[in-house]
């Protein structure tokens, strides 16, 4: 049984700073919060047997660097491997922009659409399609290179941790075929330092679990 954990970064923003849409465009680290929700991630997977076996994230630096301190908190040493694909999306003329001022330009109910349905507004570049296919082309590739049954003489089972942004991990449920379904009892948006958790059996994607966001306290 292959399992896919997918992790939102950690914090970009202390307390003190004002939010703002952050897209592909905008390369920024993690604060200091953001980074304790990284090594939560790692504790979380170590205490649960979650310990990847292999490791994703995006090109940007909030990704990398949270899926450095999740491996670090699990006690392991892997290759992180950077996808393109799991960069966030752009948000065009929002990039940068507080959710006020995107919200006056775009009106509450695309918000709303884009929170609840994965729909994207107007002036946001961003390709559903394409990125459900993406999503869909490496579940497909995970499960067929990391999950083997053959007559119950093998069973290969194997943990791949990706860790991406908001706008990308909302249409990682569509590899389970059943994305209206879900969206309709889940809220698809991750938290940040949230992940999913998504199994591969009897060849189908199960969602099994989401949103979980772990304890900061797990850090010590």
């Amino acid at each position: 049984m292959t399992t896919l954990i997918i992790a939102r970064h950690g914090n970009t923003f202390g307390s003190n700073d004002t939010p703002t849409r952050v897209g592909a465009k905008t390369d920024t680290p993690l604060v200091k919060k953001g980074k304790a929700q990284g090594s939560a991630i790692g504790h979380y997977l170590k205490d649960n047997d979650f310990l990847p076996d292999a490791v994703y994230s995006s090109t940007l630096q909030r990704t990398k660097e949270t899926a450095k301190l999740a491996l670090q908190a699990c006690g392991i040493s892997t290759h992180i491997y950077e996808l393109d694909i799991f960069n966030e999306i752009d948000y065009g003329v929002d990039e940068n922009q507080t959710e006020e001022t995107v919200i006056a330009r775009i009106g509450k109910d695309a918000i709303e659409k884009w929170d609840k349905h994965a729909i994207a507004p107007e002036g946001w570049h961003v390709d559903p399609d394409d990125i459900i296919q993406s999503w869909r082309n490496f579940a497909h590739q995970i499960s067929k290179t990391h999950d083997t049954i053959t007559n119950n003489v093998m069973d290969l089972s194997e943990t791949i941790l990706v860790v991406t942004s908001n706008g990308i991990a909302r249409f990682a449920p569509h590899i389970t075929d059943e994305f209206e379904d879900f969206a309709a009892n889940n809220a698809i948006k991750l938290s940040t330092g949230a992940l999913g958790i998504l199994k591969f059996s009897q060849g189908k994607w199960w969602v099994t679990a989401w949103n979980i966001r772990p304890s900061l306290n797990e850090c010590g």
